[in-house]
């Protein structure tokens, strides 16, 4: 048996999982700690991957060689792209999934990556020790390993938390208050306090889940039933099509009668009695929250979606509640789906623990604990896409440092897991942070169709991607290319189109085009003019492995190849912020040229680049100006 590791884990949720996989397939001897193996990835909430900007962040994940895209595509009973009616740079993969697939698909990744250990157990303490003063660097403590409850030792070079809800977690349903990370699972109740000790802020944060159904209660009959798409789209770029069968949701509403009884339950809701105090997520209200801030609307859609292939469980989208049991079963009475419903469990709240995520450098290594990584939940952040993004970040970087390398940083520009994190470690969060495409300023540059080509090859050369991976990009990158110079250098004859852009909707040409310039138009697809123009049906039927996925690409590139070359421009400009490093270059108390608030929040989060300093907020572009000519002094 091993007790000394390069890095341990604690907590096996969705980053955890990504953390761990990542350090050991980097070589790093790597322990995972986990309090209940079967529940290792277990989806605490919605039993679905992806969705707005987060499926944009599996498909990151999955570019730089992580697994939680591969997992969803493996347990995925129904697959929608969400966003169709927008452009191609909203476009977000949605899959809900088989929970309990979704488990052990992932502990067998776990189970089968070399280097890596799996340990059930709590851990209770961070161990640390101080290291001494220099005249470069105060005093400060590093990570030597953790204890658990069960008093074994782990001793370990560099540490990531990812423990999710459980740091003094709290479950409240009214004004019942029961101590725990998920329901029927114990809290962690003393490793919020061994990290406090280092010097690391703790705050309080709040969320909830909605009420487990019975299908067998429901009236299907009076609710729309959802179909999911059977299209090409995945989450993964490697690995086989969906294999499960695909089952629909359901679609009902509220209505004045259940908000009425909800309403009479408020002075018992732990969110209006005083009785939580910490911060909810905006973005996911609960349903009393709901009758609170939208007090106009006379009903509310709600979801009712599979929890897996071979269960009656359904989970009820849209219904997170922490109101009394007896208040969510009688309102939910009244509506007509669920008139005889049974439930398996009610909803609940639960706050949690988590650290203030501006202490972390963006490797996500604390910048008061040597050797400490955080990611998750733990952060501040909701959602297991947010989650596994970090965790991969995490992980890259926990061995990088046990290896002597530099830090792995992703960038504004190159994906929305370096959004997430910038946004973290710059800004701070006082509410549970999700990510959503406005948050992006490239988001042209960050579309789903593209991690792979924005990531792979960074990803092969830190040793992530295998070379099975990297080769099968180059194979789609050059097909992709033969297509655009394809249609960049084929003419189109004016007489010989023109019957087919009429019957198409597409105006008729004046004289002869190149193909690209069609290909431009927006009602106008590369399927729907190949149709007209053999050579083009032709070029596409050539290619004999993933055709779809690749058109698509190839269309996308050309159709926004403006705005593409725009926002890499601007991006580019900024990348010369970015190149200016500023970390440890000032004492910025001793710059009275900045205002106090710039001065403030300089020295707090102490910046890397010149760029993060551009984004902290009160941080003004005449206080950039001012750190700009002191760096030229």
């Amino acid at each position: 048996m091993e007790y000394r590791y390069d890095v341990v884990v604690v907590g096996a949720g969705h980053a955890g999982c990504e953390a761990a996989t990542a350090a050991a397939k980097l070589g790093a001897k790597t322990c995972l700690i986990t309090m209940d193996m079967n529940k290792i990835a277990q989806m605490s909430c919605n039993p679905a991957i992806g969705g707005i900007a987060k499926g944009q962040i599996v498909r990151e994940i999955d570019a730089l060689g992580g697994h939680t895209g591969e997992v969803t595509d493996a347990t995925a009973i129904q697959f929608r792209m969400l966003n169709r009616s927008k452009g191609p740079a909203m476009w977000s993969p949605r899959a809900q999934c088989d929970r309990a697939k979704f488990i052990w698909a992932w502990r067998k990744v776990l189970e089968n990556t070399p280097n890596l250990s799996i340990w059930q157990d709590q851990v209770q303490e961070l161990l640390t020790e101080e290291i001494p003063a220099t005249d470069n660097c105060d005093a400060k403590r590093r990570v030597t390993g953790v204890r658990t409850i069960l008093g074994v030792d782990f001793q370990a070079r560099c540490v990531i938390i990812t423990a999710g809800t459980f740091l003094n977690g709290l479950m409240h349903i009214g004004r019942t208050k029961i101590p725990g990370g998920r329901c029927a699972e114990l809290p962690s109740l003393h490793l919020s306090e061994s990290i406090a000790a280092c010097g690391i802020t703790v705050g309080r944060m709040k969320t909830g889940t909605p009420v487990r159904i019975d299908g067998r209660s429901v009236d299907f009959s009076l609710m729309q039933e959802q179909e999911g798409e059977q299209d090409f789209h995945k989450f993964s770029y490697m690995g086989e099509p969906r294999q499960l069968p695909q089952l629909p949701c359901w679609i009902t509403y509220t209505n004045e009668e259940v908000h009425e009884r909800l309403r009479a339950a408020l002075p018992d809701s732990p969110l209006y009695n005083g009785q939580i105090q910490s911060i909810g997520p905006r973005y996911c209200p609960s349903i009393e929250t709901k009758l609170v801030t939208f007090s106009e609307r006379t009903e509310h859609q709600l979801f009712l979606e599979p929890e897996g292939c071979s269960t009656r469980e359904f989970y009820l989208n849209g219904f997170s509640s922490s109101l009394p049991i007896e208040a969510q079963i009688e309102a939910l009475h009244l509506i007509p789906a669920f008139r005889n419903l049974q439930i398996y469990r009610p909803g609940y709240a639960i706050e949690y623990d988590y650290f203030d995520p501006t202490e972390l450098r963006h490797s996500l290594e604390s910048k008061m604990v040597d050797g400490l990584f955080m990611a998750g939940q733990v952060n501040g952040t909701t959602g297991y896409e947010e989650a596994a993004g970090q965790g991969i970040v995490a992980g890259i970087n926990a061995a990088h440092k046990c290896s002597g390398e530099e830090p792995f940083m992703m960038r504004r520009d190159d994906s929305y897991i370096g959004v997430l994190i910038d946004d973290l470690v710059t800004k701070g969060v006082d509410e549970p942070y999700r990510m959503f495409t406005s948050r992006a300023e490239y988001r042209i540059l960050l579309r789903q169709d593209d991690a792979d080509a924005r990531l792979t090859e960074r990803s092969y050369e830190l040793g992530m991607a295998t070379r099975e991976r990297f080769d099968h990009w180059l194979r789609k990158k050059q097909m992709i290319a033969e297509i655009e110079e394809f249609c960049n250098s084929y003419s189109v004859k004016a007489a010989y189109i023109n019957d087919g852009l009429k019957a198409l909707g597409s105006e008729e040409l004046q004289r002869g085009c190149k193909l690209i310039d069609l290909i431009m138009r927006p009602q106008l697809t590369i399927k729907s003019l190949a149709m007209l123009i053999p050579a083009l049906k032709e070029k596409i039927d050539s290619i004999t492995d993933r055709r779809e996925e690749i058109i698509e690409a190839a269309e996308v590139r050309m159709k926004y190849s403006g705005y593409i070359r725009r926002e890499k421009e601007i991006a580019e400009k900024i990348h010369r912020l970015e190149n200016i490093r500023i970390k440890g270059r000032f004492n910025y108390d001793e710059i009275k040229s900045l205002s106090t608030e710039a001065r403030q929040k300089l020295a707090k989060i102490d910046p890397e680049t010149m760029a993060q300093a551009s984004r902290i907020p009160g941080v003004s572009p005449s206080d950039v100006n001012v750190l700009l000519v002191l760096m030229n002094r």
